[in-house]
């Protein structure tokens, strides 16, 4: 069985929190606009909370912005963000890939 993480894509106007095994397995997923820090940080714990009385213990949660078009190499690897240079090497999503 696949474990169950958790992963954030924090930007300047949004964040997207979802859970699943993998990304072919999205169990949820939801959108806010990012706000002051502390009102931010407290919706994502909020949400993940939640998700683990629904489905079960995290095992990891990863934080970033996320490369998700379909066409791209790079898919489901971390993108560089317009406010930081890219990344040393990429991260993978996944330990499938």
């Amino acid at each position: 069985m696949n474990q169950l993480v958790g992963g954030i894509e924090a930007g300047g106007t949004k964040f997207v929190c979802a859970v699943g095994t993998g990304p072919d397995d999205l169990r949820a997923e939801v959108r806010f606009p990012t706000t002051a820090p502390e009102e931010t940080i407290d919706r994502a714990i909020d949400f993940f909370r939640q998700q683990q009385g629904e489905h079960g213990p995290l095992a990891a949660i990863g934080i970033g912005p996320l490369d998700r078009s379909i066409r791209s190499p790079a898919r489901r690897r971390t993108a560089p963000s317009p406010r930081r240079p890219s990344p040393v090497g990429e991260t993978p999503i996944s330990s499938a890939e």
